[in-house]
């Protein structure tokens, strides 16, 4: 049985993996989905206004310790991939498979802001223009999004190495957006690197409402049509 701990990405609470969760237990697996500081409803603007990238890690490592979980698949998506990084880096070898699901992968000194591209840099200066702490979501999109703690965007992560020792690491690259996605430049160094399991999708970003099968099958390390797995080297 495994552990999945779901973080989603910017603007959204647990509520983005809700087509995904009961796929998974109904596999017989024990699913966490986070909703992280700040974006929680019953949060106040100071609270908003004080979390960064380290709070959110912190979060997803709280919960970890709270159920006593010591062998956690922890799945980011977008902006989570910063915080599954930074948690499993600090995790104390307690995270076995990291799932980046078209998430940033960081490197050491890496942010979220570094590691996008230009249509997301306006969309958070644009979007944090207001309080000068919280980006409000981007225009249409779901009505439960909530402005995002725009210090979690900016703060750059420190990396020890551990990341970079979990046992298994996915990353999921959806190919239906383009047109707009930060990812394709990660999608290809990734492909060339032994260590990382790269797999295609094609749907728009939000994969886990407009496929939730198919983002369940990779969890769960099973084929299913329309993913692809390029071919790599074979892992060290």
């Amino acid at each position: 049985m495994t552990s999945f701990v779901l973080v989603p990405g910017a603007w959204k609470g647990s509520w983005a993996f809700e087509a995904v969760i009961p796929l998974l237990e109904r596999a017989g697996h024990t699913v966490h989905a986070l909703t992280l500081t700040g974006l929680r409803p019953d949060d106040d603007n100071a609270t908003v206004a004080g979390a960064n990238l380290d709070t959110h890690a912190d979060d997803v490592l709280r919960h970890v310790d709270r159920h006593g979980i010591t062998d956690a698949t922890l799945v980011g998506h977008s902006y989570a991939g910063m915080v599954i990084a930074a948690a499993a880096d600090r995790a104390d070898g307690r995270v076995s498979r990291l799932v980046h699901l078209d998430a940033y992968v960081p490197r050491d000194g890496d942010s979220c802001w570094s590691s996008t591209n230009d249509h997301f840099r306006e969309v958070f200066v644009t979007g944090a223009a207001a309080t000068g702490y919280a980006v409000r979501p981007p225009e249409g999109g779901d009505p439960r999004r909530r402005p995002h703690p725009l210090a979690s965007f900016l703060q750059t992560i420190r990396l020890t190495g551990a990341f970079a020792r979990v046992p298994r690491r996915d990353f999921v690259y959806c190919s239906g957006w383009e047109d707009r996605t930060p990812f394709a430049e990660l999608r290809t160094r990734l492909r060339t690197d032994p260590d990382w399991q790269v797999h295609d999708i094609p749907t728009g970003h939000n994969a886990m409402h407009e496929a939730p099968e198919a983002v369940a099958a990779i969890l769960l390390g099973e084929p299913t049509a329309g993913v692809e797995t390029p071919g790599q080297p074979a892992r060290r």
